[in-house]
């Protein structure tokens, strides 16, 4: 008797460590399987009376907001709202109603929310951004993103936090419906540096958001580069990020690109261009301020470059106008600086 109860005890904690079952219109191939799955074991998407999660459905306005309630722990009884189409016996309307105090949700005018339409990209970006405290941006270059747009600035900053790269055409396109894999695509980007890691553009010079980097300095010291979510401070907001462990103390910097450049940016202040697309040799920059600028240059591709860490053989070599150089690296960043003379001034050492 004890065996077949040793047995049982060791078959429940097997089922038990399962995750969430996926639904039986989830197939493992589905492009957001693995965002939609992290999100089911949150609790934040649940299934149809059915069983089905519907993944390629659209995402209704009410429908978004009861995500972002469960997300963020909202009560979501029944109750009044500030919408004359939102009654109190709405399945959503105290979802809808904490969502509108919170500041995360607006009206679509004339007192109305339109719970039942169908979300589109900008306003998904919107409420994304305000939801996630987002306050950092970058240009986004997207052709159907007129920069009067009432999400324009939105976007921005769900670009610069790598929710979003929008599509290869450099489309974001902003009016068209978004589906429930989309939006748990985006969800799950804002909440987790592994889902961050597929909004970048093909062949991206950023850094794996999973990693920690280590690069030693000519004078021996080291710097530690992991990607964190940085408590605000100071009145500021901050966010994830990458943060510096160094020996002479901290510092934070921001991955801002988009499919024209890659950049450098530091929190509430200025940033540099690190290097631009299409790669080619030849291809010119600029950094700094207007009367106090430096030109660089892209003076090589795949050109091989020994670090300490492993040998690369598809580096891009960049040069500034005195002669000091760095190299950068797919999915590395930068893995080495050298200045003018030769000298190595600093290069990477460990991934981990």
């Amino acid at each position: 008797m004890k065996k077949v109860m040793g047995v049982l005890i060791v078959l429940l904690s097997v089922i038990l460590a399962l995750p969430a079952a996926a639904a039986p219109d989830l197939s493992e191939d589905h492009l957001f399987y693995e965002e939609i799955m992290y999100l089911m074991d949150r609790g934040v998407i649940e299934g149809y009376p059915d069983g089905t999660i519907r993944p390629d459905a659209e995402v209704t306005r009410a429908e978004a907001v009861v995500m972002i309630g469960r997300l963020m722990d909202f009560n979501g009884t029944k109750r009044a709202t500030e919408f004359t189409d939102v009654p109190a016996g709405h399945y959503a309307s105290g979802w809808i109603a904490e969502a509108a105090e919170a500041g995360y949700v607006l009206g679509v005018g004339n007192g109305k929310f339109e719970p039942n339409a169908p979300i589109i990209r900008g306003d998904m970006a919107l409420i994304v951004e305000r939801v996630f405290d987002l306050v950092f941006g970058i240009e986004s270059t997207f052709t159907d993103v007129s920069a009067d747009a009432y999400y324009a600035e939105a976007i921005n900053k769900i670009l610069a936090a790598n929710i979003t790269i929008g599509y290869p055409d450099r489309t974001f396109r902003p009016q068209v419906e978004v589906t429930r894999g989309q939006y748990a695509a985006f969800l799950a980007r804002a909440l987790e540096p592994e889902f961050k890691n597929d909004a970048v553009i093909e062949g991206s010079y950023q850094k794996d958001k999973t990693k920690v980097y280590t690069y030693e300095n000519a004078n021996g010291t080291t710097d530690v580069h992991s990607f964190e979510d940085v408590p605000d401070r100071g009145g500021l907001v901050y966010g994830f990020m990458w943060s510096v462990d160094t020996d002479d103390g901290n510092y934070e910097y921001l991955e801002l690109e988009n499919y024209d450049y890659l950049a450098y940016g530091y929190p509430y202040s200025e940033g540099d261009v690190a290097i631009v697309y299409p790669v080619h040799v030849g291809k010119t920059f600029t950094n700094g301020m207007e009367d106090e600028t430096i030109t660089l240059e892209i003076t090589g591709v795949n050109v091989t470059v020994e670090t300490a860490y492993q040998t690369f053989s598809n580096a891009v070599e960049i040069t500034n106008e005195d002669g000091d150089k760095y190299y950068m690296v797919e999915g590395f960043g930068t893995v080495k600086s050298v200045n003018a003379e030769g000298d190595v001034e600093k290069e990477l050492v460990s991934v981990e």
